[in-house]
């Protein structure tokens, strides 16, 4: 009895221990909390750019190649929810939400980003295409101190370029441009054969990670032209958030009234469970620095009702077990057995559409089916686990009688 007790008291505070770090997170930087929760543009407004290609008559072929890789830097700036697209045959719109430098953005984005090796008389020996791999560094200066510099990796073909470069400009300099501006003009002093290199200049650390992504990014086609940008008002307004909020608050509170005054202590144990529920939904949408927009905030009502219905599943199956006479650990057991089926079946189809809505979908609809997803696991594990695990423990110390689970003695045969 006592051991059981000391379980439950445990498994109390582990949820306790979840809400804290949800509301408060851990840290100075409030890691794992709402608080880094991004909003999109419909709830906090944003920054929408529109860019021209900067050649005349581009394919469609380029222009969709520039949306991707626009959208690759995007997912870099951690900006995951922001919409790409083409507009007319020569611009694209870009949408970013929570962006508090538009200029920045402006440059971030559209900068074109090619790279090229040349030797001492302009000939390109490397491209920018060539190099798999590029990383913020530090190293030695030629002075004994330390610098920023970016770090690169070749692929095959660029390998066996940079090596014939580097063993025909022996004692000569190889000048390194981007976007035909000279960033670094080292003397080559070997014959380099593996494939890497350093490419040094006046980098402080973020300008060298920033070189070191957009390098990863690629180079557009052709150069991006910004010829707007126009700070968004959130569509919804932060009264209109927080009015949502207090909406679904309320909500959730008569749900879980509902769940005690027709189920008793199975209610009551559903709606701990919900609680943890809440409370990792938040911790996972921060740890995976989730943008979340108003279709997201649907996507997690959405999989709480799916918790809740789970919830009933199970509880109506313990029902029919204890009206055929069965004690009430083996109704439980029971219960949960003949509910699993129903439940894994249901929350797997759902599961399928939110990932063909994540892969093919863009923008507003990868938040909605970020949260869906996320919410369906949890949903499945904090019913068919955590309440499944309290349900056993409160059993174990007292609460064996079908009164506790709602269930008046003389409806049970």
């Amino acid at each position: 009895m006592r051991k059981n007790i000391g379980v439950l008291l445990l498994v109390i505070l582990a949820i306790i221990g979840a809400c804290f770090v949800a509301y408060n997170g851990l840290g100075d930087e409030q890691l794992l909390s709402y608080h880094n929760i991004k909003l999109g543009l419909d709830l906090q407004g944003g920054v929408n750019i529109v860019y021209e290609a900067g050649i005349d008559s581009p394919s469609i072929d380029e222009m969709n190649a520039a949306v991707q890789m626009i959208q690759v830097r995007l997912d870099k700036e951690n900006y995951t929810e922001a919409e790409v697209a083409v507009e007319g045959t020569n611009r694209i719109r870009v949408n970013i939400p929570g962006v508090s430098d538009p200029q920045e953005a402006i440059e971030n984005i559209g900068a074109s980003a090619i790279l090229t090796f040349e030797d001492e008389e302009g000939n390109v020996v490397l491209e920018g295409k060539n190099i798999a791999k590029a990383s913020p560094q530090i190293i030695e200066s030629n002075f004994g101190g330390q610098e920023a510099a970016v770090a690169i990796e070749l692929d095959k073909e660029g390998t066996d370029l940079f090596a014939t470069a580097t063993k025909e400009n022996l004692g000569k300099a190889i000048v390194i441009k981007l976007d035909d501006i000279i960033i670094s003009a080292p003397i080559v002093n070997a014959e380099i054969r593996d494939g890497k290199s350093v490419i040094s200049g006046n980098f402080t650390t973020d300008s060298a990670k920033q070189l070191a992504e957009r390098i990863e990014a690629g180079a557009l086609p052709f150069a991006l032209i910004p010829i707007s940008s126009t700070s968004v008002g959130a569509k919804l307004g932060m009264d209109a958030f927080n009015s949502s909020l207090q909406a679904g608050t309320i909500g959730f509170g008569i749900v879980m009234i509902f769940m005690i005054m027709m189920y008793k202590l199975s209610g009551l144990v559903a709606d701990i469970a919900l609680i943890l529920y809440v409370a990792l939904i938040i911790i996972c949408l921060s740890w995976i620095r989730s943008t979340i927009t108003l279709p997201g905030i649907a996507g997690i009502i959405l999989s709480i009702g799916m918790a809740v219905d789970a919830n009933i599943i199970i509880f109506t199956r313990i029902k029919e077990e204890l009206k055929r006479g069965r004690s009430v650990k083996s109704a439980i057991d029971a219960g949960f057995n003949k509910a699993f089926t129903g439940i894994i079946d249901g929350n797997i189809t759902t599961l399928i559409a939110s990932v063909v809505l994540y892969v093919l979908g863009s923008g507003i609809i990868k938040s909605f089916a970020t949260t869906l997803g996320i919410g369906i696991i949890l949903s499945m594990f904090t019913a068919l686990v955590v309440t499944k695990l309290l349900l056993g423990l409160f059993f174990e110390v007292g609460a064996n009688k079908p009164q506790f689970y709602g269930y008046k003695e003389t409806e049970v045969k």
